[in-house]
C-alpha cells in the first residue's frame, strides 16, 4: 500500500512538471491577437476585429464574459485575465515583433 501511494504521488509530481513544459513552450495569443492588441495599445480607434481579438485573449485567460455567468468576483475577475493578457503580449508579441 505505501508503495502504491508512493508511486501515485510520483505519477502525480511528474504530470505537473510535464505539464508545466509543455505550457512553457506554447504561445498563448495568436499572430492576429498580438496585432489587434498592440493596435488597441496605440488608442487608435478600434475595429470589430480588434475587439474580438481582445475577447479572445482574455476568454483564453479564463475571463467568461456571459451575461449568464454571475460571477460574483467581477470585476476582479476581469482585471486578473487583463493581467495575465498584458503579460503574455509582453511576453510573446514583443519578443516575436520587436520594435
Amino acid at each position: 500500500m505505501e508503495n502504491l501511494l508512493r508511486n501515485c504521488s510520483t505519477l502525480a509530481a511528474l504530470t505537473l512538471l510535464l505539464t508545466g513544459y509543455a505550457a512553457a513552450g506554447v504561445p498563448h495569443l495568436s499572430p492576429t491577437e498580438c496585432r489587434d492588441l498592440a493596435a488597441i495599445r496605440s488608442n487608435a480607434p478600434r475595429t470589430k476585429s480588434q475587439h474580438q481579438s481582445e475577447l479572445s485573449a482574455l476568454r483564453k485567460a479564463g475571463y467568461n464574459p456571459s451575461p449568464w455567468h454571475n460571477d460574483p468576483h467581477y470585476p476582479a475577475n476581469l482585471h486578473a485575465a487583463q493581467r495575465q493578457v498584458d503579460h503574455w503580449f509582453e511576453a510573446e508579441c514583443k519578443q516575436s515583433h520587436p520594435k
